[in-house]
C-alpha cells in the first residue's frame, strides 16, 4: 500500500516529542503528526491527548522528496457539516446612497483637510490646557 496525499490510514503511535508524535504507518514507514494537527482545540500537553501505543487515524497531508510524511489526526475525523445560514434580503445600495447624499454634499479634499486641522486644533488646545494646569501652569511666566 503506498501512501498518497489524501488518504486516511491507522497508524501506531510510536514516540512523543514536545512538538508532535511519530506514527508508525502499516507499510513500515514512520510519519510525524505536529502538535497543532492533534486536535481541534489548543494542545498544550500532546501527552494529554496521546500514549506510546494508540492506534490512531491520520490523514497523510504532505510526502516530501526527502522521505518525511506529514500527518494530521484533527483533519482524519468527519468534519461536522455547518447549518446553512439564511439569506437575509439584499438592500438595495443605489438607494441608501442616494439618501446619504441628499443630507450631506460630499466633501472634497481641502473640505477634509480644513475639517480635520480645525478638529485637530480644537484638540491639541484642549491638551495643552489640560497639562498645564497639571503641571501648576504659573512656572513658566515668573517675571
Amino acid at each position: 500500500m503506498s501512501i498518497e496525499v489524501g488518504s486516511k490510514v491507522q497508524g501506531k503511535v510510536t514516540g512523543i516529542t514536545n512538538f508532535g508524535a511519530f506514527v508508525e504507518l502499516p507499510d513500515g514507514k514512520t510519519g510525524l503528526v505536529h502538535i497543532s494537527e492533534v486536535a481541534d482545540n489548543y494542545v498544550k500537553d500532546i501527552n494529554e491527548h496521546l500514549k506510546v501505543g494508540d492506534v490512531v487515524e491520520v490523514k497523510v497531508m504532505n510526502v516530501e522528496a526527502d522521505g518525511k510524511i506529514g500527518l494530521s489526526i484533527r483533519k482524519a475525523k468527519p468534519q461536522p457539516e455547518r447549518p446553512e445560514r439564511p439569506q437575509r434580503p439584499r438592500r438595495d445600495n443605489n438607494r441608501s446612497n442616494d439618501r446619504n447624499n441628499d443630507r450631506q454634499p460630499k466633501e472634497n479634499f481641502e473640505q477634509k483637510m480644513a475639517r480635520f486641522l480645525k478638529d485637530s486644533d480644537e484638540r491639541l488646545s484642549t491638551l495643552k490646557r489640560a497639562t498645564e494646569s497639571k503641571r501648576g501652569g504659573r512656572g513658566a511666566r515668573r517675571g
